[in-house]
């Protein structure tokens, strides 16, 4: 019987109880199954958007509690859209895979920048801070999962949102990597914190700047350069007062040569979350088509990182060999 249990599991999930119960009560979204153990075969039980009689409720939930009730995985989309407004019910559901997960931390958290982004202002980052903290809580019960993350990095065209979830999710790796010791919950929530907030100063730089072709005038880069305190602006605003994210706002486009923006610090004064935030950042921009520039491979990034002695060689060297490797 487990056999053909994990047979059906390849085409169906089962549904878990806290989630069921943040469906609307009489008329849910997707068509729901019911096992038959005798056969171990579902059946269609209940037909998505029809209004359900108060017993067949309680008989759903009954059902739910005692393991028979499954969803299909062509509903996948549903069932995870639904999960992204409601991000903890990820951490309750034991019936999705690891890539389902990873999934939908990607969509919640692109969407919650993006909203962020629009409009910075603490209500809305305090919606994004939700998410996050139950973002970092997975990755501290599972550190490794931080792989299945890195396999989806977003490579299409360059959008803000799509360009921090990238930084984030290496940064964490990088982050992740260099630590010989127990990681603390405050560590790792400060640091994803950091990373996400790191270029939040470019919601505040002309679109059209943004997506131009061809040289930027001085005047237009003076209005790139200027993202950087504003973001210390924003994070202000956000009573984030932390020594990672104005180190990862503020030293972001800082070199260890002292060639970089805005105050040409050089190695001896860049702290370690501004240099692990360069070559994040860095990394990711350059896997993203730009109007002036196309997307590169992962490797040849890397590679590239590894041998500019402007980026610290701590990160930038751990990053290409994980590549070159296969480790990710």
């Amino acid at each position: 019987m487990e056999n053909d249990i994990a047979s059906i599991q390849e085409d169906y999930y089962q549904i878990s109880e806290p989630v069921l119960l943040s469906f609307p009560k009489y008329r849910m979204p997707l068509d729901l199954f019911l096992l038959e153990e005798d056969v171990v075969q579902l059946v269609l039980y209940y037909k998505k958007d029809t209004r359900l009689t108060n017993e067949q409720v309680d008989a759903i939930r009954t059902y739910c509690q005692d393991d028979l009730l499954f969803v299909s995985r062509t509903d996948h989309p549903i069932y995870s859209k639904h999960i992204v407004k409601q991000l903890d019910l990820v951490l309750l559901d034991q019936n999705l895979k690891p890539n389902e997960i990873t999934d939908i931390f990607l969509q919640a958290l692109t969407t919650r920048l993006n909203n962020f982004f629009e409009q910075p202002v603490r209500p809305i980052f305090d919606e994004l801070y939700k998410d996050v903290m139950v973002f970092t809580e997975y990755i501290r019960n599972d550190k490794y999962s931080i792989k299945s993350f890195l396999h989806r990095l977003n490579k299409e065209e360059y959008s803000l949102a799509a360009h921090t979830v990238n930084t984030l999710i290496v940064g964490l790796w990088l982050f992740l990597n260099s630590k010989n010791w127990e990681l603390s919950r405050k560590e790792l929530d400060n640091m994803c914190l950091a990373l996400l907030l790191h270029d939040a100063g470019m919601c505040r730089v002309p679109a059209f700047i943004l997506n131009k072709g061809n040289a930027l005038t001085n005047e237009e880069k003076e209005k790139i350069h200027a993202h950087v305190p504003g973001g210390i602006q924003i994070a202000q605003k956000m009573d984030l007062n932390l020594d990672e994210i104005s180190s990862a706002i503020a030293e972001h486009h800082e070199r260890l040569d002292g060639s970089g923006y805005p105050r040409k610090l050089n190695a001896a004064k860049i702290r370690r979350a501004g240099a692990l935030c360069a070559v994040a950042d860095s990394f990711s921009a350059m896997l993203q088509k730009r109007p002036y520039a196309p997307a590169k491979d992962a490797l040849s990034a890397a590679k590239e990182l590894m041998e500019d002695a402007r980026y610290e060689k701590q990160f930038s060297a751990a990053l290409y060999t994980a590549l070159v490797t296969k480790a990710i």
